[in-house]
């Protein structure tokens, strides 16, 4: 009953959190949270940094996914230093990741790609794994299950990556094909939902040239399937059926990342299929090796109540805010907008 309760409360937060973004993301209002002026430009004027809701969505929903993993492991009774240093390691290597590939994939300095990044953390994180259990062995402190932790780390990344294409709706990037290239089928299913953007700031009209175009809505298509996904995997998970969650969540991401690109219009390399495509096929029989070398453990099946009690510890909390606030700053931080601010005495008011 806890599981169910868990679940349906998370479904109908992120829900809320989705139908609210489809509305209202897309609007040029959500694009600027803040401006700081840096230096003056003139006698009346100063240039300003913009600080983007991308920003504010993408650590959000980052440190969701990271919550939801750290209270699944804790649930499947894994030892919380281990994981709380595995997930430094991830995130130390999958932040500058997503630079490092963007750049050389799209041959761009200011961008990111999270599905870049999460093959990247892929490749990495059972040698990461194997390195955090010798030393466990050294401290004697309890092992993780790498099959139980893969199953978490897939769960909370398409958590996190499902509810991060929020932020895209609010910077108008990863952006779909225009209707009206699609064909009448596309034009039936997605005319009432088709996201349009209008900002000049907007990736998708700076960009694409796409002004007032209604899009293939693949930003939102994105977010229910990924998190819908993460919620029927946590399930699994739960059933302690840790290798169908982890094949769950690799499949349906990665399956999803080949065929989506397809109706996608923005900037994806040089190459018919891009280099992201090739990285989630070969992730899928990566992780299936994986799921090969790594047999399913025997173990009591996870208690919820045991893993929310993670909630409660203030040291903890303090830690993902502080994530939560360095991953806002990394990315919230504009690069490819820029401001003049000028400011004024109300006179009426003196």
């Amino acid at each position: 009953m806890n599981e169910w309760l868990f679940l349906l409360s998370a479904a109908l937060l992120f829900s809320l959190l989705i139908v609210l973004g489809w509305r209202f993301l897309p609007g040029d209002r959500f694009q600027m949270l803040a401006t700081v002026p840096v230096r003056r430009r003139d006698d009346t004027h100063w240039h300003g940094v913009n600080f983007t809701w991308y920003g504010l969505l993408l650590a959000t929903a980052a440190v969701i996914g990271i919550i939801f993993v750290l209270i699944l492991t804790r649930a499947a009774g894994q030892a919380l230093t281990p994981m709380l240093t595995l997930l430094l390691l991830i995130v130390g290597l999958c932040v500058p990741a997503a630079h490092w590939v963007a750049r050389l994939v799209e041959k761009k300095h200011h961008t990111f790609t999270i599905g870049g990044a999460f093959f990247c953390g892929l490749a990495a994180t059972p040698p990461i794994i194997l390195l955090i259990n010798g030393g466990c062995l050294l401290l004697d402190v309890p092992l993780l299950h790498t099959q139980v932790v893969m199953a978490a780390l897939g769960i909370g990344y398409i958590l996190g990556e499902g509810l991060g294409r929020l932020a895209c709706l609010s910077f108008g990037c990863c952006y779909g094909k225009p209707l009206h290239q699609c064909g009448r089928f596309a034009t039936f299913l997605f005319d009432r939902v088709a996201f349009v953007f209008t900002g000049a700031t907007k990736k998708a009209v700076y960009e694409g040239g796409l002004a007032g175009v209604k899009l293939v809505p693949i930003q939102g298509l994105t977010c229910l399937l990924y998190t819908a996904t993460a919620l029927v995997a946590c399930h699994l998970f739960f059933q302690g059926r840790y290798r169908s969650a982890f094949l769950l969540s690799l499949l349906v991401s990665q399956v999803w990342r080949v065929i989506s690109e397809m109706l996608r219009a923005d900037f994806r390399g040089f190459t018919a299929i891009s280099a992201y495509q090739k990285m989630g096929l070969a992730a899928i029989v990566y992780g299936g090796v994986l799921c090969l070398l790594f047999p399913q453990p025997t173990l009591p099946l996870p208690d919820i109540a045991s893993g929310l009690v993670l909630l409660l510890d203030p040291f903890l909390l303090l830690g993902l805010k502080a994530i939560w606030f360095a991953l806002f700053l990394h990315f919230g931080h504009s690069m490819v907008t820029g401001a003049t601010l000028s400011f004024e005495v109300r006179q009426n008011r003196i």
